[in-house]
């Protein structure tokens, strides 16, 4: 067993990238505890700490000059190189990858395989509650905080606007209508609403997440 943390530092996760997935599985943590219907909390957990862990493969270093310190973008970009070499362009594959090479389960590196856009849809109409646990926890966090999903649907537009693969109108609205709908099935077996997961709520997980051993 090896603190997550100590893995972040093996791969050399970007400080901003880790402090996302920690508040991404914070999300979910608290979902997990608010359901009245059981799930792998375990996996999904686990699946939320790996889901972008080789997102630095799609960084464009130079878009947020602050986040490459104190290491320095020369640093930062030999990492992504790296990265790249090893595990090849694709930071979605990349990040699956990383997560069988640590020897997870196959269902955890499902869940990691299904937190993408292009799944919204399958897991919309699916019924793994665990798949839409991870892909709504990952749009309730910007690299900042805890919003609703509709702030974290403007700010991704915002942050990425000259980004080269950025969704058009059509693919955001058939994204969000998918979202919306993932919210409503997920607080469907919730005590708690939406405006509960905040960034007071989610203080006591990221702490436990300090801690948590892979």
């Amino acid at each position: 067993m090896r603190k997550i943390i100590d893995i972040y530092k093996e791969y050399k996760v970007m400080p901003i990238l880790a402090v996302h997935l920690f508040r991404v599985t914070a999300v979910a943590w608290q979902i997990c505890d608010s359901l009245e219907t059981p799930v792998d909390k375990d996996s999904i957990i686990k699946a939320c700490l790996f889901h972008d862990i080789a997102n630095i493969i799609k960084f464009d270093l130079s878009y947020f000059p602050e986040h490459n310190q104190p290491e320095g973008q020369e640093y930062w970009q030999k990492v992504k190189e790296e990265c790249i070499e090893k595990y090849g362009n694709s930071e979605h594959t990349a990040s699956v990858k990383i997560v069988r090479d640590l020897g997870l389960s196959d269902y955890v590196a499902h869940l990691v395989d299904v937190i993408e856009p292009e799944y919204i849809q399958e897991v919309n109409q699916g019924l793994d509650l665990g798949e839409k646990i991870g892909i709504y926890a990952d749009n309730r966090a910007t690299p900042h905080c805890v919003v609703s999903i509709e702030e974290r649907n403007l700010e991704a537009k915002k942050r990425y606007e000259h980004h080269p693969h950025v969704f058009t109108e059509e693919a955001r609205e058939f994204f969000m209508k998918n979202m919306r709908s993932i919210e409503n099935q997920i607080f469907s077996h919730l005590k708690i609403k939406p405006e509960d997961i905040n960034n007071e709520s989610i203080a006591p997980y990221l702490e436990k997440l300090k801690n948590f051993e892979i």
